[in-house]
């Protein structure tokens, strides 16, 4: 997966000033902080959401807007640590402590990664947030939602996305990318599983606020433009 962990972009002033003439007197006038959002893009393994992330990140920074493109789990040193874990397929993790992993990781990297990034006025591209684990450990684990709902405002101190973006694919397709690379543990999840996340994900994403649900079966690059375009009317 490749990831940017920095602006691709022209370099953003900061929030307050910036060398600029103001008047005759030549003093330093105010810039206009910059429009941060929170854009989080979700959906079942091999849905797309990392390609569509990276071509997001990629328009965003071409436009000259600061972004940051990040992960879940992960993102951060120690929340990467919890990924290597998390992911590995020789291991075996209960459901309650795979999802005290997930958010243990979660808090770390909302707080050294999108806090900072979004004070800072970026653009985050996050692929998997709070969703996710709605979706995986609440529904598809079993868990419930009202314990990962919990947990999620704890680890997240309640940051929430301004726009939260869902690729569905058919069972069918997870199939056929499966046989494309090596699978991680969740990735080697049995078929019932599957159906399960599939299914979280359609029924939550159309009851979550600011969550749209997207066909994953599209071409990408048509799919990349309806996304690009419902970004830029939250920055506009």
């Amino acid at each position: 997966m490749s990831l940017s962990s920095a602006s691709r972009g022209r370099t953003a002033w900061p929030a307050g000033r910036r060398p600029s003439p103001d008047g005759a007197n030549g003093r330093i006038a105010p810039v206009p902080r910059r429009k941060s959002l929170f854009v989080v893009l979700e959906g079942p393994d091999k849905s797309g959401k990392s390609t569509q992330a990276r071509l997001l990140v990629e328009a965003l920074a071409a436009l000259g807007r600061p972004v940051l493109h990040t992960r879940e789990p992960g993102g951060a040193g120690v929340a990467e640590a919890i990924r290597k874990v998390l992911l590995d397929p020789k291991l075996k993790v209960s459901p309650v402590a795979e999802l005290f992993l997930y958010e243990a990781s979660r808090a770390q990297h909302t707080e050294e990664i999108l806090r900072p990034a979004l004070e800072a006025g970026k653009v985050v591209v996050c692929e998997r947030y709070t969703l996710s684990t709605d979706v995986y450990q609440g529904l598809a684990r079993g868990l419930g939602l009202k314990t990962t709902g919990t947990l999620n405002r704890i680890a997240t101190g309640e940051l929430a996305p301004g726009l939260t973006i869902v690729i569905d694919v058919p069972d069918s397709e997870f199939h056929r990318r499966d046989r494309k690379r090596a699978l991680d543990r969740l990735e080697r999840e049995n078929a019932a599983f599957k159906r399960r996340v599939r299914a979280g994900y359609r029924r939550l994403a159309r009851s979550a606020p600011k969550t749209m649900l997207l066909d994953g079966t599209r071409d990408a690059d048509d799919l990349h433009r309806e996304i690009l375009r419902r970004v830029e009317r939250r920055l506009a």
